[in-house]
């Protein structure tokens, strides 16, 4: 099967296309990848994971179909809802 695993920072992102066996888990993937190789901040046992912008709560059994993209995000600097409340308190 033919995957993808992403990840992004503001200043530098990075898709790499990856060939998996049937039944490969989004967890076994990003090893596979070497994304952590080039992102050494990357800590795949930790770091949340998705699937075309939808999170896995369980990478490591999620198995993966042909075409998938898995995406590993960066934890949040703030809170979406306070980001929000600043904005609006900016504005006001």
């Amino acid at each position: 099967m033919k995957v993808e695993v992403a990840y992004a920072k503001p200043d530098k992102q990075q898709i790499l296309k990856v060939d998996v066996p049937e039944g490969t888990t989004a967890f076994k993937a990003a090893m596979l990848s070497g994304i952590d190789a080039v992102f050494p901040e990357i800590d795949l046992e930790t770091v949340d994971m998705g699937i075309f912008g939808k999170v896995i709560k369980a990478p490591k059994s999620h198995q993966l179909r042909d075409g998938d993209r898995v995406e590993l995000y960066r934890p949040l600097r703030i809170d979406p809802k306070q980001a929000r409340l600043n904005r609006a308190r900016k504005q006001s």
